[in-house]
């Protein structure tokens, strides 16, 4: 008998059905996602000729946007679990000769310790143990190699979940009970404390938090009924949902569409979205 390997029920849950459905989603979910990969870019600052680790690249958007920055003298390498999602990851970098994919689990993945920068956009919060996948991911950089991440803020915080959710949980029992906090998950990131905590255990310094908060556009501006559907299908809502009757999905989306209405503005349905840029330096401080 053999114990269970790392982040397995992650693996689990992004090689079935929720994988397939982000690829089939990709373009909308890039379009949700864009001004907050934008923002851990620039936190990233990649430059030309520099070797960078994109984690849970998913789709390839923003292993299409490094590779950019990086030119055809650097190098990017992506890193996810999800076979559909790396597949659609290489089809879009084709043209790339930079880019190259791995399917792998960054947090146990024997990285060459080459990197100048590991990145990524929402791809950190579901690991099982993130001191000792922070502690991988040090080992990834150079000595004076950086790390930047984007991960999402309190429930709280982030309408296009929070007033979904709320409106699932009203109407719609479920035998998942609520995540705790910190637990793997879209939301496991949003105690900066924590955040701090973990990264300087693992070897980094220089930690810093910038929040940021933008508009996200839910159903791609197809209108409420659009919005309604998509907000069933993201965050703690779509994980609340996971062993829901054709019935309570039913109720799951009139009680959202009517949560939702307040905010349409014509075929347009727009929720705050807050995160943190996260960033941080592999070894001493440089203070």
């Amino acid at each position: 008998m053999t114990d269970a390997p790392p982040n397995r029920e992650q693996i689990e849950y992004w090689n079935g059905p929720r994988g397939d459905f982000w690829v089939a989603e990709q373009e909308l979910r890039d379009r949700e996602l864009a001004l907050f990969g934008q923002a851990a870019l620039e936190g990233a600052a990649p430059v030309a000729g520099e070797r960078a680790i994109d984690v849970g690249c998913g789709c390839g958007a923003t292993s299409v946007a490094l590779a950019a920055a990086v030119g055809e003298r650097g190098s990017v390498l992506g890193v996810d679990i999800s076979k559909a999602m790396l597949a659609r990851a290489r089809e879009r970098s084709a043209s790339l000769p930079q880019a190259r994919f791995e399917l792998a689990d960054a947090a146990t993945f024997p990285f060459d310790g080459s990197a100048d920068v590991v990145f990524s956009r929402f791809g950190v919060m579901f690991f099982d143990d993130p001191p000792a996948a922070f502690t991988n991911l040090r080992r990834a950089l150079v000595p004076a190699g950086r790390l930047a991440f984007v991960c999402w803020r309190s429930l709280a915080d982030n309408g296009w979940m929070s007033v979904a959710f709320d409106a699932v949980r009203a109407v719609v029992a479920s035998s998942r009970p609520l995540p705790e906090p910190g637990a793997p998950g879209p939301l496991a990131f949003a105690d900066p404390v924590r955040v701090r905590a973990i990264l300087e255990a693992a070897g980094f310094s220089d930690v810093a938090l910038r929040p940021v908060e933008h508009p996200m556009p839910l159903g791609g501006g197809r209108g409420l009924d659009a919005a309604a559907a998509d907000a069933l299908t993201v965050g703690p809502t779509a994980r609340w949902l996971v062993d829901a009757t054709e019935d309570a999905r039913a109720k799951a989306l009139a009680a959202v569409r009517v949560a939702l209405a307040p905010y349409a503005r014509g075929e347009v349905v727009e929720l705050t979205g807050a995160a943190w840029v996260v960033t941080a330096r592999a070894g001493r401080s440089a203070t």
